[in-house]
């Protein structure tokens, strides 16, 4: 046993590092175990989506019966009939989101990186006056009401696309984060950039938006479903309804069916007509989150590559 234990113990650390190596069974095991996890875990995670198509599907009389199901027990397209029965409007909803969306973000990306940028570079000596400065304006507010007074009185933005864009153009918090990433790229690149010549702003450009991809699609993703959701801004400050954007126009859309509703009851007339409030609010959701559902996986791979910023190699 001596001489079994002193050959064991005058192994390489290859040789003992190999020996510890899980065999091919348990890494069979393992993979099972992992891959039945991630399975059922998307399972939950599609059922919400499945349902939600379903009960847009549903007539509203069995959804009131009988609950939300994953199967519709009555087939109706009621719901899509009632938000598709003035295509114009919807269409001109969907372009002034896409419009606000693709503006907003590309706008966005660039202020929010040129300012992190900005704040990443050592050699900025006012950096830290600077990013107290952003992260001081997190902590207050001025208000709802000097805020509409600046942007309808002062800035004479009301009934403007702009007024879509420029409330949700900058994002401390995103500065924030695409500040730490781009501190971690190494100043050397930067130093031997300035000796070829090169200026700060062709540095920017050519060398740190190249290396900050993650960083971008994952920032990017956040301003574009912001920008995509928004409807509180343009029910502030938007009343020409051809500048209606998506949601704001669907939220109009489901309070004039709630209206009509409490109308008849108060009447207390006898109307043999059933609204479909809660199948027209999944339809709704179909709707509104169908683009962004098709454009997720073309960034997918970047947005992960975001998330693991700062992730510890094993």
């Amino acid at each position: 046993m001596n001489a079994t234990a002193t050959t064991t113990g005058n192994l390489g650390p290859e040789v003992r590092m190999k020996s510890r190596k899980p065999k091919p069974k348990d890494r069979l095991i393992l993979a099972a175990i992992g891959y039945t996890a991630l399975t059922i875990l998307a399972l939950f995670c599609i059922f919400p989506f499945l349902l939600v198509i379903s009960s847009s599907l549903t007539e509203e009389s069995k959804i009131i019966e009988n609950g939300f199901q994953l199967i519709p027990t009555s087939f109706s397209t009621e719901a899509y009939q009632i938000l598709f029965k003035y295509p114009t409007e919807m269409l001109k909803a969907y372009g002034i989101t896409i419009t606000v969306t693709a503006l907003g973000t590309l706008l966005g990306l660039f202020l929010t990186s040129m300012t992190s940028y900005v704040l990443a570079r050592k050699d900025f000596k006012w950096r830290n006056k600077f990013s107290f400065f952003f992260f001081f304006t997190t902590l207050f507010s001025g208000g709802l009401v000097p805020w509409y007074l600046l942007i309808v009185n002062y800035l004479q933005l009301k009934d403007t696309l702009i007024v879509l864009i420029l409330p949700m153009l900058m994002n401390v918090f995103y500065i924030i984060v695409m500040k730490s990433f781009m501190s971690s790229i190494p100043e050397a690149i930067i130093e031997s950039a300035k000796i070829d010549g090169a200026g700060d702003f062709q540095i920017y450009v050519r060398f740190i938006l190249p290396l900050s991809k993650p960083a971008l699609a994952t920032i990017g993703l956040f301003i574009a479903l912001a920008y995509w959701n928004d409807w509180y801004n343009a029910l502030l400050f938007i009343s020409n309804s051809d500048l209606m954007p998506l949601q704001y126009y669907l939220y109009r859309l489901l309070g004039n069916m709630d209206g009509m509703r409490k109308a008849m009851m108060a009447s207390g007339a006898v109307v043999n007509i059933n609204l479909p409030t809660e199948s027209l609010k999944m339809a709704m959701t179909i709707v509104a989150t169908g683009p962004i559902l098709l454009a997720y996986p073309f960034i997918q791979r970047y947005f992960v590559q975001g998330l693991t910023i700062g992730a510890v190699k094993g």
